[in-house]
């Protein structure tokens, strides 16, 4: 049986994101993990692989880009419609949330594929929501938050928000030149805050992380652009993001007869698959559920900020943290630090609840970290 085209790019989403499984299931890949990391621990080392990721994604993307293999103008993160509220709100929400659930959407999945049972939960919830957020009763909320702060980029002058738009646009130079300066500073700068750790170029598992998700950010980004291409039958041009299209994952279940996949809902398929496949092979396949009743609250409010919040700021740590900041976009760029301050305000609130001493007194001593010179 021929497959459609739109199908073909399907398989090819699920094959990639197959390999993407295996490959966070081997190397502990989780952008909470490596805020944990360095807030816990002080150590910066998975961090590190996750910048690693996020420069070679910029690499590969910006060249095709700049090439004219695709035109990222046409994706979802260079839109004019600046949403800046949202990509605040939603980063710091879902940054909050995803610490709350132990992990993002990529690792919801992952922890899925290997048998976690905590992380089904997470999955369903956070599915759930994201697709009320996308369509249903919460998308009312994001239309109010949305709607009067939306800025119409085009009133000033600027025909993108991407980082080489604005430069050319406040420098005067070239398009080209403006987009070759921005991937040499961030991506050059990325890759060069990762491999100043020789914990990351030393160990095999580190590179096959930061390098392989890279590059498999750049093959979607290639599949749907490039393979994808046709002029009577136009595809999404996107990469990889794990919030909305686990919402439209458990719609296209329910309602299978009627719908059709796509390349985002292949995707979350091949994510489970793969971790899935890559547990039996390497025997870490096990059951585990909650531990008690907070365990259970926790997860379960964490899986609607993350649902919604990945919804309100477009995308979640990989799809706005690295398939989103590989088109240099500055939404996409906010919504990461917003990602990255909620985890932080989350995990520091957790280590002083557990004293014991309560929310007032775990709050304050949060924000007095936040801002060490700030009054009792």
């Amino acid at each position: 049986m021929e497959l459609e085209h739109y199908q073909q790019i399907a398989l090819y989403g699920f094959i990639g994101a197959l390999i993407l499984g295996a490959i966070a299931s081997r190397t502990q890949f989780c952008t909470m993990g490596a805020v944990s990391d360095w807030i816990n621990m002080d150590s910066l080392t998975r961090m590190r692989v996750w910048f690693l990721a996020i420069g070679v994604a910029i690499l590969g993307t910006q060249a095709m880009h700049l090439s004219g293999m695709i035109d990222l103008r046409e994706s979802i993160y260079l839109n004019t419609n600046f949403t800046w509220l949202g990509h605040i709100l939603g980063g710091f929400i879902f940054g909050v949330g995803m610490t709350m659930a132990s992990g993002c959407g990529q690792r919801t999945l992952v922890r899925l594929g290997g048998g976690n049972l905590k992380s089904l939960v997470v999955f369903l919830v956070m599915g759930i929501t994201a697709y009320a957020t996308l369509r249903g009763l919460f998308a009312l909320i994001r239309l109010e938050i949305n709607g009067p702060t939306t800025v119409d980029l085009t009133e000033t002058g600027l025909t993108t928000q991407g980082l080489p738009g604005l430069l050319g646009y406040l420098t005067g130079i070239s398009a080209e030149l403006a987009g070759f300066i921005c991937v040499v500073v961030i991506a050059g700068g990325a890759i060069a805050f990762s491999l100043r750790d020789s914990e990351v170029w030393k160990q095999f598992d580190n590179l096959l992380a930061g390098i392989g998700i890279g590059l498999i950010i750049v093959g979607a980004w290639y599949t749907t652009g490039v393979l994808g291409y046709d002029d009577f039958d136009p595809l999404q041009l996107e990469a990889a993001s794990f919030i909305a299209p686990v919402g439209n994952s458990i719609s296209y279940v329910m309602t299978y007869t009627g719908s059709s996949i796509n390349f985002g809902i292949a995707v979350v398929f091949g994510l489970v698959a793969g971790a899935f496949l890559y547990s039996i092979v390497s025997g870490t396949f096990r059951l585990e559920s909650f531990s008690d009743k907070n365990d259970f609250i926790n997860h379960f409010i964490g899986a609607i900020m993350m649902g919604f919040g990945g919804v309100l700021g477009l995308g979640c740590t990989i799809g706005q943290g690295v398939s989103g900041v590989s088109t240099l976009a500055i939404g996409s760029i906010i919504t990461l630090i917003f990602i990255i301050t909620g985890s932080v305000f989350a995990l520091k609130m957790q280590y002083y609840l557990y004293d014991d001493l309560g929310w007032k007194y775990a709050l304050k001593s949060t924000l007095r970290d936040a801002i060490p010179h700030a009054r009792d």
